[in-house]
This record gives structure tokens, sequence and C-alpha cells, in this order.
């Protein structure tokens, strides 16, 4: 393999020692725990230690676990070993990526044991599969840096770049270059993962795209269907299906050469009912009437930020492919689509280089989960259609309430789907969200657990007045079209709160999750692989 990476020669040197020293893969017959202060021990953080306090929490502080150790691994034997120890002595196991859950999938008081990999970062090109290898503890940031500097590829994930990409591919995975490229999953060529068979016995089994592969079932629910469910992914190759040929510069979509970049803004002082509803109905109708993957539009996306009125304005951001022609004039008709009726002021755009304007999005944006001392929540709906004008005086009625006042409470509108995620079948790969025109995002930051209630309360009565003819959940319909597994909601199924009377599975995985059940049952028969909202064994 040739290899880029920051730190992998430091890397792969420890996890070579490491492997001397006793974390390789064992067999039977050498099952006897590590002697105290081997390299095993020394990987095991435990109560006491001064960075057990940091790592036993993610990025979000609402979740911490107290685990009798956090196993942070270098390889993917290291993580058999890791397994195998947990299941001898009957431990509950969570996996870390990259640490950004909304959820308790990963810290909770049932976990013993946490299998960080965060460390496994390496990102490689293997000549033999004509793919990119990518541990699954590699970052966002580090993924887009080292594959467009070393080949000039990409793959069409998050704008967050201290996501992990192991979580983050396996449930998805979507960007500012999905309408054009599709979701990560599509671009999942193989993924190796560390599994636990009905004996017991722990193993790494690498499935791939090839409908041959005998394992091809356990690549079809990594393309999808979230993480923690069917074993540890420890590595992907990433490929588009439709590459040909051995070099590396056409296994992956190439970015822009230069993007446009443009953010405009508007104090609520100024944002009446009438204009907010503009807004959003021109959002909503424009990405509707815009959703074929051969539309100049494909290589345009963006959001709308609507903030509470507590935060003193509403943004919106929009990256367009500079080097089509007629870039400007596209992205200046789109912008004035979308605020049309709205007395938005339209400045000029920036030209940026991609991954400079990747990286500025990235560390710009204070909606997004990246400061590590907030408590956070959030919850989706897959946008069909757009909002109706009754949804829409609701969403004005709460972002505007008196009686509550946050700056980071905010309502995304994304224009992550549409154009080519919406070419492939929905039961092509695990993620099931073909037919979307955009992803509403509704969530919400703080920084104390005193705070809870009050926060939690804005986020669940906004949300359940949004969808209050479908029970408080965006079911799939006309209009709405789900839930997104990676942005989890930790109370899609608390029956007071979900009154749709649609499953929270079905919300996140449509029609899919009866053969994902298959695959857990397969891959995972003793259900070892589980969190509070995993895909439950067939």
């Amino acid at each position: 393999m040739a290899s880029i990476n920051r730190r992998g020669v430091l890397i792969g040197a420890a996890a070579g020692a490491a492997a001397a020293g006793g974390l390789a893969a064992v067999t039977p017959g050498n099952a006897a725990e590590p002697a105290v202060g081997s390299v095993a021990e020394r990987a095991a953080v435990r109560p006491g230690d001064p960075r057990y306090a940091e790592l036993v929490v993610g990025n979000n502080r609402r979740f911490v676990a107290r685990p009798e150790a956090v196993r942070l691994v270098r390889d993917a034997d290291q993580v058999v070993r890791a397994v195998r120890d947990a299941v001898r002595a009957g431990k509950r196991v969570t996996v870390r990526s990259g640490g950004h859950c909304y959820a308790d999938f990963v810290y909770n008081d049932a976990t013993q044991v946490v299998i960080d990999l965060s460390t496994m970062d390496r990102i490689d090109y293997d000549e033999r599969r004509r793919a990119f290898s990518v541990e699954a503890g590699a970052q966002l940031g580090d993924v887009y840096a080292t594959l467009y500097r070393g080949w000039g590829v990409v793959v069409p994930g998050g704008v967050c770049l201290t996501v992990g990409v192991g979580g983050h591919a396996c449930g998805g995975g979507y960007g500012l270059l999905s309408r054009r490229y599709g979701v990560v999953a599509d671009h999942i060529e193989a993924v190796e993962v560390v599994v636990v068979d009905r004996d017991g016995d722990v193993r790494k089994v690498v499935a791939s795209r090839d409908p041959r592969d005998p394992n091809h079932d356990l690549w079809w629910a990594c393309t999808g269907g979230g993480g923690g469910n069917f074993g540890i992914i420890t590595r992907y190759w990433f490929r588009s299906a439709d590459a040909r040929g051995s070099d590396p510069g056409e296994q992956l979509p190439r970015p822009p050469r230069e993007v446009l970049v443009h953010r405009m803004g508007m104090p609520w002082q100024g944002l009446s009912l009438t204009a907010f509803t503009n807004l959003l109905r021109n959002y909503g109708d424009w990405h509707v009437a815009n959703t074929a993957a051969d539309s100049p539009y494909a290589a345009l996306s963006g959001g709308v930020f609507l903030a509470h009125k507590a935060s003193g304005g509403i943004g919106l951001l929009t990256q367009m492919d500079a080097t089509l022609p007629g870039a400007e004039r596209l992205l200046a008709d789109y912008l004035a689509a979308v605020s049309k009726d709205t007395g938005m002021f339209i400045p000029p755009a920036r030209r940026l280089p991609w991954l400079a304007a990747t990286r500025k999005i990235g560390t710009a944006d204070p909606a997004l989960l990246t400061d590590p001392t907030k408590r956070g929540a959030v919850k989706s709906a897959y946008m069909r259609k757009g909002f109706t004008d009754a949804q829409i005086a609701t969403l004005y009625r709460n972002m505007t309430r008196d009686d509550y006042a946050n700056p980071t409470a905010t309502l995304q509108l994304y224009g992550v789907a549409g154009g080519r995620v919406n070419t492939v079948p929905p039961g092509a790969t695990a993620y099931v969200h073909r037919d979307a025109a955009f992803l509403a995002l509704f969530e919400n930051f703080w920084d104390e657990a005193a705070e809870d209630p009050a926060h939690l309360r804005w986020l669940r009565e906004t949300y359940a007045d949004a969808f209050a003819a479908t029970g408080g959940y965006p079911v799939p319909n006309a209009q709405t079209g789900g839930c997104y597994i990676n942005s989890p909601d930790p109370e899609i199924r608390d029956l007071s709160v979900n009154r749709s009377g649609v499953p929270w599975s079905t919300l996140y995985y449509g029609a899919n999750y009866p053969r994902l059940r298959q695959v857990k049952s397969r891959w995972d028969p003793t259900n070892f692989f589980r969190h509070s909202q995993s895909v439950e064994p067939a």
C-alpha cells in the first residue's frame, strides 16, 4: 500500500510493537489475561488514570460512562483481542470512533468496556483492491486533506471536520458534495469488521460490494445500517461503484478545484412571519424542483440556519462549483429564488480553493457540535416536500418565543438530498432515504446539566408542533420520509413522545429494516453489539 498520513509512521511502529507485546489476535489456546505492565495493560485506561475522565465522554457532554476500562486500540488485531477479552469476561462493550453521538450509544450506565478506535486513523491506497483504505478512527478533516493532497479525490462527507469516519460512513454520511456524488455509503467498496459468532468466537471478516462475496450481506448492512449493530468496523475501503481502471485518481470523485462560498443573513428584528414564511416556502419549493442528478444545480448545496431570535439573526450558507460554465449566474439565480420577498440583502460570493473552503466552513459554524464542552440534542426529518404554511407558522412561533432564549437552538434546512443521492434504489444499500428533497435538523446546544429540562423541552415541543398532524414525528408519507440514524433521537422510542404509531425502526430504515434484522441474526446472533437503538435480531 502507498500511505499518506501525518502520524502514519509513528502509529504503524506503535501498532507493530503492540502486536509483538501481546495485543494481536489470539487463539483459544492462548487466552490468558495480559500481565500487569504489558502493552495490553498499558493500553487499558482505568479509573484513576488522568486520561480516564476525558475518555469516558464524547463531544456531547450529556452522556458519560463509568466503564471498568477504555481499550485504546491501534489496529484490527488489537480490536479482536479486546472484544475476545470482553466476551470471555461477559462484559458489555461499546465502541467509539469520533465521539460525535447525540444519543447514549457509546457512553451509558451499562457500558463496562469502551473500545476506542480514535488512534486508528491510517489512510492508504490499496493497489490490490484499487480502493482507499481508511481506518475507522480517522476524522473527516484528515480524510479530506489526505485524499485530496495525495490523489486529488474525495468522499462526499459531512462538514464537521472532527467527526470520525467509523460511524459517519456506515450511517450514510452526507455533505455539501452529496447532491453531486451521493452519500459516503455509496462509495464503500468493502469493510473490515470484527464479529462475534454464536459460540463466542471473535474474528475479523472482510465484506465487499461484490454480490458474489459470501459476506456481501454484511457489506450491505454497513452502507446505512448505523454503527454499533453488527460488529466493530475497523476499516473501510472506498471506491465508487462506477470506477474503472487502476489509476488512484479515478477511483473516487474529484472535488471542484474552486468553489463559490456565499453567506448572507438577516436580523430577526426585520424578519416578519411573512418574510419567514416566504423564505422557508422558497427553499422547499426550489429543492423539490431541483432534485435531478443531471441538473447543473446538482453542483450547488447549502443550508438555511434558523437560530432562535436570541441569536440576533438567521443565516444562509451556499457552496457552488466555481469551475462550471455560468457558475456565478446559477448561484445568483438560486439566491434570488430562495430570498424572494424576504427583504434579504445578497452580498457577493467568495471564490476559494475547495479544501480551504471545506476547512473554513467546517470550523466557522457555531450550530455544529464542534464545541466539546457542550451538551446537545437533535431531531431530524427528511422532507419530500416543503413545510406547509401552518407548519411554518408554528416554527416561527417557537423560534421567537419570549419564554425561552437560547442562541444555539436552531432549525437547519440542508440541501444534502436529491441529485445523485436519489438515483440509487432504496434497497441497493441500507441507506433508504432516496426520495427526499432536503433534510431538516432541529438542534439545541447548552452548557450545564441543570439546564437539560428547559432545552430538551423546547426541542421536543418545537419538533412535535411541526409534525403534530402525524403524531409528532415525520412519518413516511407524501411530505416527509422519516429520520436519519446518524442524528439519533433518544426519544424516538418513547411512545409518550413519538405518538405517530410508526416504529422507530421504520423512521430510520423504512423497508430495509427486516433485511437488517436478518443480517444482525447472521453476524451478531448473540446480540453482543447493542445499544439503545440498535438493530434487533430477527
